[in-house]
C-alpha cells in the first residue's frame, strides 16, 4: 500500500472506531458493505472513476483534532507533515517523506527541507479533499 493510502486508511479507521465506536458499521451499512471492509475503502478508486470516495463521509479535520486530543495534544498536525504522520502513527522519517513526495509528485526544495515539508503537507491536504474528505478552510490553502 502506498504511504498516502496508509494515511487514508488510518483516517478512515480512526473516524469509524475512535470517533464513534458505534458507527463502525454505519458508513458502509447503506452500501451493504460490512464494517470490516472499511480499511480496504482507503485503496478504492477516487469518485471520478465512479466508485465512492474513501473519505466521502468523514470530517477529516474533526477526526484528526479528536485524535490529537486523545493523544494529549502537542503535535502541530495542521501545518507539519512530520506531526501529521506521527499523529497517525506512521513513519515520518526523511525516507518516508521522500516516498510520499514521489507518490504525490511534490518536487519543492531539497529533500527534508522546510519548503518540501510545507509543500508535502499541502499536497496531502489537497489529496485528502480530492478523495472526499471534509477539511476546515484553515487547512485548505
Amino acid at each position: 500500500m502506498s504511504l498516502f493510502g496508509s494515511i487514508v486508511d488510518k483516517i478512515v479507521h480512526y473516524a469509524t472506531s475512535v470517533m464513534s465506536p458505534a458507527a463502525d458499521a454505519a458508513p458502509h451499512a447503506a452500501e451493504g458493505v460490512p464494517a470490516t471492509a472499511a480499511p480496504d475503502a482507503a485503496t478504492a478508486a477516487p469518485a471520478a472513476s465512479g466508485a465512492a470516495a474513501p473519505l466521502a463521509a468523514i470530517d477529516v479535520g474533526a477526526t484528526l483534532t479528536a485524535l490529537a486530543e486523545k493523544k494529549g495534544g502537542g503535535l502541530n498536525w495542521q501545518s507539519s507533515i512530520v506531526d501529521l504522520l506521527k499523529l497517525l502513527d506512521l513513519d515520518s522519517s526523511l525516507a518516508a517523506r521522500k516516498t510520499l513526495a514521489q507518490e504525490l509528485g511534490v518536487h519543492a526544495g531539497e529533500d527534508g527541507s522546510a519548503e518540501q515539508n510545507i509543500a508535502l503537507h499541502r499536497a496531502v491536504v489537497a489529496k485528502l479533499a480530492e478523495n472526499g474528505g471534509t477539511l476546515p478552510a484553515s487547512l485548505q490553502g
